[in-house]
């Protein structure tokens, strides 16, 4: 019996830079708490300037977590926070009931020609804290439990795995961790989580002996413990967590538009109107903003 529920192939897309969406997709809207993830680059960006910059944007009902494999990223927020992200690091946002922040690329990043690659995921809050204070939480990749597997390299980024914790705090059951695989190295994927998912960025490997295009998500049955196998250096990332939670109706499904995820369209339909009011907290020292979109 095969350990994998769902395949999804990356769906290419350009927003300044090359990105590939897995999440969501038609066949899984979310896996666990996570309802978003784009694998964004390697891209380079032209020097002495500003292009591809993402300029201030608004966000509810989510958290936003941002790894990089490669070069790095200057977050700054509404709440004040600047902060540089670099490779093996963790910046955790929490949107509650609205924030701005604004990803911007190192002139120095910029002037070396350095590539930037990295995954960019969004959590959907448990219902309870959809409306929370929002924040920010930067976490140092020396403060996130690392080792050897056997051929792999296991950085636990979010939750509980194999007898270890991350210290990143989350609202609700999750579970997140970057694998590196050597030539030759295997890896066999604990059920650590109710529902999880697999992400190859890149590499050439196998699942149970059946082969794996790189840029695929593998959402896997749960309970199963399946074997990775790299014929190749191999990234892979490994991502659940608790389903999402639903209301006294069923079910846990999240509605989507734009940056704003929610449990009810009311939710962002006064979102919208806030953004378009300029009623959201802006981002001390920045002018430019993404205008809300037309459709």
């Amino acid at each position: 019996m095969s350990a994998v529920l769902h395949e999804i192939r990356a769906q290419a897309r350009d927003i300044g830079f090359p990105v590939r969406r897995l999440l969501p997709s038609a066949k899984a809207q979310s896996v666990g708490p996570f309802v978003f993830l784009d694998h964004m680059g390697p891209a380079r960006f032209e020097a002495g300037s500003t292009v591809s910059d993402v300029r201030p944007h608004p966000h509810i009902g989510l958290a936003t977590v941002t790894y990089l494999f490669s070069g790095a990223m200057m977050h700054r927020d509404g709440l004040g926070s600047v902060q540089r992200i670099e490779p093996g690091a963790v910046n955790l946002m929490t949107a509650g009931r609205g924030i701005v922040h604004s990803e911007r690329i190192p002139s120095d990043v910029r002037d070396e020609g350095a590539a930037v690659e990295g995954i960019q995921m969004w959590v959907a809050l448990p219902l309870a804290e959809e409306g929370c204070e929002p924040a920010f939480c930067h976490y140092s990749e020396e403060v996130l439990p690392r080792w050897r597997d056997g051929g792999a390299d296991v950085h636990l980024l979010i939750g509980e795995m194999l007898g270890r914790r991350s210290p990143v705090a989350v609202k609700s059951e999750t579970l997140y961790a970057a694998l590196s695989l050597d030539a030759g190295g295997s890896f066999t994927v604990p059920a650590a989580a109710p529902e999880r998912a697999l992400y190859v960025a890149e590499g050439d490997i196998t699942l149970d002996g059946v082969q794996v295009a790189p840029q695929t998500l593998l959402v896997l049955v749960p309970g199963a413990t399946p074997v990775l196998q790299a014929n190749s250096a191999a990234r892979l990332m490994l991502l659940g967590g608790a389903p999402l939670d639903g209301d006294d109706k069923g079910g846990g499904r999240r509605l989507m538009w734009w940056n704003f995820v929610a449990s009810r369209r009311e939710l962002i339909e006064d979102a919208k109107a806030d953004w378009q009011a300029g009623r959201f907290v802006p981002v001390p020292g920045e002018t430019e903003f993404i205008p809300l979109p037309e459709r």
